[in-house]
């Protein structure tokens, strides 16, 4: 039984984000950004300029009182432990933007937008350095872990890039319908009328492993192997797009949630940690792949090779999932969850 947090918001909770010293901040629409003490009483609120929606929020590592807000095309800087008017201001995007990422070393901030662009935003000298690009809506950016030049992103033209930011190019493209495979006939059609299209990616805290969640209501698994990443499993437990995935601080756990009210915990070490441990498996792996190229198009893994990962919690929240997010509440860790309405709703997780 999920735990509400009310009385922080008046519309639609659209992004979440926990900051090492475990504050919570939520944005919604119409500008609302509010603070959160773990207990669930609100601890700041604010509206911010223009009321328009708060799509992303994100704070700093390294300045856990830093909060970056992203609404409409803006980019707004917050102090939490003052929650008034920005400190900065960021306005370096053409259309509204999706997603929000800061890198490590709180040396680059990234923003996609609805154009399609990611920009890239040097937090030193408070210029765009770098603007890569989709060619449909970027939906999601996350820079990965430990690798502080190097990101990957996702988006409605259902390609998933790697990038560096050495260069304006991506290192590796994958387009999610060419993942399919002819032996897949009960999903063709289903496909037809639900494309992949791309709309979340979390990183591993380990920088090679990171999960995509699609339209077409699987969770999507890939491995980073040098300037490209190949694909690792593919989850079936949505009946609907996969619109959330949170890789948790644990080695493998992966939250996602969906447009079908449901919000499932995986654990994918057992697989992704059998290919970290043996490469000649991998390299094995990636022959059969290369050799069951067909018409340029990659086939899926065969069932036999590819073992079937089952949830290991299912949640059944009931609402469309707008943002996950993870924080530790009296010791004990919590799935915070933001759906079409005005509460976040705080749910258990089981301990690793």
């Amino acid at each position: 039984m999920a735990v509400k947090w009310t009385g922080g918001h008046s519309c639609s909770v659209l992004c979440l984000s926990v900051s090492t010293e475990g504050l919570v901040a939520s944005g919604a629409e119409r500008g609302e950004l509010t603070l959160w003490h773990g207990g669930g009483s609100p601890a700041g609120q604010l509206r911010l300029p223009g009321h328009d929606d708060v799509t992303s929020v994100v704070f700093s590592t390294r300045h856990p009182s830093t909060l970056y807000a992203s609404h409409g095309e803006t980019i707004s800087v917050l102090d939490v432990r003052s929650l008034q008017e920005p400190l900065e201001r960021f306005h370096v995007n053409e259309e509204e933007i999706n997603s929000l990422s800061l890198n490590d070393t709180d040396s680059f901030l990234a923003a996609a937008d609805d154009s399609g662009a990611i920009r890239i935003v040097d937090l030193e000298s408070k210029k765009v350095t770098r603007s890569l690009r989709h060619s449909n809506i970027c939906s999601s950016v996350a820079f990965r872990p430990q690798r502080p030049q190097s990101l990957v992103s996702c988006g409605l033209d259902m390609q998933v890039m790697l990038w560096n930011l050495q260069k304006a190019r991506p290192l590796w493209t994958t387009n999610l319908q060419e993942c399919g495979t002819e032996e897949e006939s009960p999903q063709t059609a289903r496909q037809f009328f639900n494309p992949p299209l791309a709309h979340s990616l979390s990183v591993a805290s380990c920088g090679n492993i990171f999960g995509c969640g699609a339209q077409d209501g699987k969770v999507r698994i890939f491995r980073v192997t040098g300037v490209k990443f190949e694909r690792e499993l593919e989850l079936q437990g949505h009946s609907l797009g996969v619109s959330q995935v949170l890789f948790l601080p644990e080695a493998y756990w992966l939250l996602s949630g969906g447009n079908d009210g449901r919000v499932l915990l995986w654990d994918v070490g057992s697989e992704v940690g059998k290919q970290q441990k043996s490469p000649a498996k991998s390299l094995q792996r990636r022959k059969a792949q290369a050799s069951s190229r067909k018409n340029g198009k990659l086939n899926k893994v065969s069932s036999s090779e590819q073992a079937e990962v089952v949830p290991k919690l299912t949640i059944e929240h009931g609402d469309k999932v707008n943002w996950l997010s993870c924080t530790e509440i009296k010791g004990s860790r919590r799935v915070l969850v933001a759906d079409q309405s005005s509460s976040v709703s705080v749910y258990p997780l089981p301990e690793p």
